[in-house]
């Protein structure tokens, strides 16, 4: 009778090395002359992954349908031995800078992860293996395409796999996901630091999973590194920043040459290519801190003193008066995900889109005060013209674009319809043709004299979510993306924008960047970890099954594609020339997406309801006269942190 094995794990994120394990055997002439070496030894080991949550425990199974011979079993009980005894000297802070050779390949090329170190191997009377139709296998069976052994499921199950491998220890505790587990790239450069725009769909997947304690400490951790001094060429920038980035590293303690200690080393962009600003990393900060406390229940988190004077930090650089005449935050080029020369200098979209909703969870959060008053009427402000700045301006549709079309120029009014004298030869061609009838969408950037018409998909899917869009806009722009599907999912959900800079444009306005050719990385390429952020777009308005497809069309291929960070050409159709393999947001924007469509409650802590009472003051606002006389402000007063 054919016999199933066992193998099951007792610690949870201390890892196994299978292809460590592995190697012995293969290059053991023994092993070349066994009957099984017809076949793929992966294929002689049908693996089926069960992935357990509650007890904090994972279970493994491998279901072998061929009886193993006896070297097999017992070069794997003397492999797991010696690795046994050596893992209890290893600390487990430092299992990120080995976790790059835990993955065997699978028939299909993708790599699985195995998180076992105490095997026991149980003979348990089984029965024959069956397909996901319920079929029994062959015996040739061990050939079938992957396709019959991972199901949807297993997918999923591959995904919390490599995302507990990208897990970063501090001191013992779990306090991010590194950026990217590529084994196959030897050259990491910073994809083994923790991202914090990087880690919000991972924080956001263990809260929806309950493992809570990963998002307290890099919250609470990445709060420490805001107030550390930075320079750059003797200039430091504002006191509320927050890291891009910070790595882990084991430094020799003071005093003692043998003893080590680990520190945070954070990058504020001072050692990013091209030395852009972190912009987005403090508004990501922000919107992560509320979903931890409407997730976990535990507000204790965000009430501290600490807390509260970090969200303030944040608040009081990005409402610090300036020559701008806008009430949109104004950045340099490359500050938020699209961090390289693309042409979004000025106010972009998703800067705009995050600050909103930043602003919105923070007035949530902020404990009332008396010293916060001054504080909390100028967020209140800012949010009302935002508002009505972005949904007047930003707003494109077939109907606006013929007013465009129309525009006079060289205004000079109060009353001027074309205020940003923008003139009708900015249209480009190709948005003519590609407009739709039905649906719109909100520009990238706005500048006097400059409209950036491009759809930039991040800012668009956040504008719905923090309701910076009128119920209506984001309902056209949801429209929209199903008009467009062809262009902007195609082969892989989400264009990260549309359409790319191509010829004399792209060499000037990206610099002639190799890496940001035409429909490649961030110009014009499709970007996987999207996929999160356009559920819950369409899971606010009730519109889930448009995420379901997206889903679909994802899970077709981007398993066996090792999960990439993006892809290229204007179908999305091949893996990104330069893109890593196991790019961990990737993975939990996978992971997200499907766990929210599974509990589409579970959005509300990232959703941000229009608030009544801004629309009455926005209302008011309208409908004063425009040519009033400005009051005179009294002194101005700063904010008391």
């Amino acid at each position: 009778m054919e016999k199933n094995y066992f193998v099951q794990s007792t610690t949870a994120h201390r890892q196994w090395t299978l292809r460590s394990l592995l190697k012995p055997i293969i290059s053991r002439e023994e092993f070349r002359n066994h009957p099984a070496i017809k076949l793929k030894f992966i294929n002689h080991v049908q693996y089926i992954h069960l992935l357990t949550r509650g007890i904090t425990k994972f279970l493994l199974s491998w279901v072998l349908q061929k009886q193993p011979c006896k070297f097999c079993l017992e070069h794997l009980h003397r492999r797991e031995k010696k690795k046994t005894q050596s893992e209890s000297f290893r600390c487990k802070c430092s299992q990120t800078e080995n976790n790059r050779e835990a993955f065997l390949e699978d028939g299909s090329g993708r790599l699985v992860n195995g998180l076992a170190n105490n095997l026991n191997f149980q003979n348990v009377l089984g029965q024959p293996l069956k397909n996901e139709n319920g079929n029994l296998l062959s015996d040739d069976g061990l050939t079938a395409p992957t396709s019959n052994i991972f199901g949807a499921n297993s997918i999923e199950d591959e995904a919390w796999t490599l995302l507990h491998a990208s897990i970063v220890h501090y001191c013992g505790n779990p306090v991010g996901t590194i950026a990217a587990n590529d084994p196959s790239n030897s050259n990491t450069l910073n994809y083994d630091q923790v991202f914090i725009r990087d880690f919000i769909p991972s924080g956001i997947a263990f809260l929806l999973k309950g493992d809570y304690e990963i998002v307290r400490n890099f919250i609470l951790h990445t709060l420490q590194l805001q107030s550390w001094e930075k320079t750059m060429d003797c200039h430091s920038p504002g006191q509320g920043l927050m890291p891009a980035s910070f790595k882990v590293r084991t430094v020799p303690l003071d005093g003692d040459e043998d003893a080590t200690e680990e520190v945070l080393d954070p990058d504020f962009g001072e050692a990013a290519i091209g030395r852009v600003a972190p912009v987005d990393s403090g508004l990501w900060w922000i919107i992560l801190l509320r979903a931890y406390g409407k997730c976990s229940g535990d507000t204790s988190v965000q009430e501290r003193i600490d807390v509260q004077t970090g969200i303030k930090m944040i608040l009081k650089l990005c409402l610090a008066d300036g020559f701008d005449m806008f009430p949109t935050l104004l950045v340099t080029d490359g500050s938020c995900m699209i961090d390289r020369r693309m042409g979004i200098h000025g106010h972009p979209l998703e800067i705009q889109a995050l600050f909103y909703s930043a602003l919105l969870c923070s007035r949530e959060m902020l404990t009332p005060e008396e010293a916060s008053a001054d504080l909390f009427r100028a967020l209140n402000n800012r949010l009302v013209a935002m508002s009505f700045h972005i949904r007047e301006y930003y707003w494109i549709d077939m109907k606006k674009l013929n007013e465009i079309y129309r525009y006079k120029t060289e205004e000079y009014s109060f009353d001027a319809v074309n205020k940003f004298n923008i003139y009708p030869d900015q249209i480009p061609p190709w948005l003519v043709e590609w407009m739709p009838r039905r649906g719109g969408y909100l520009i990238g950037n706005l500048q006097p004299a400059h409209m950036d018409f491009r759809f930039f998909s991040l800012g668009n899917l956040w504008a719905i979510i923090s309701s910076l869009a009128t119920t209506d806009q984001s309902h056209a722009i949801l429209d929209f993306i199903d008009a467009k599907w062809s262009d902007l999912v195609a082969g892989m959900p989400l264009k990260i924008c549309y359409p790319a800079l191509e010829g004399e444009e792209w060499r000037i306005i990206t610099g002639s960047d190799p890496k940001n050719t035409p429909w490649s990385y961030h110009n014009g390429g499709s970007w996987p970890t999207l996929l999160w952020q356009l559920t819950v777009a369409c899971i606010k308005m009730k519109r889930p099954e448009i995420a379901e497809k997206a889903i679909k069309v994802a899970e077709r291929r981007i398993a066996t594609d090792k999960w990439p960070e993006y892809y290229d050409t204007k179908g999305a159709r091949f893996i990104g020339k330069q893109a890593r393999h196991f790019q961990t947001w990737s993975i939990a924007g996978y992971l997200v997406a499907k766990l929210l469509i599974a509990n589409p409650n579970a959005a509300n802590m990232l959703v941000n309801v229009e608030d009544a009472e801004l629309m009455n003051a926005l209302s008011f606002a309208l409908t004063a006269n425009p040519r009033r006389k400005r009051l005179r402000k009294g002194p101005k007063q700063s904010f008391i942190i």
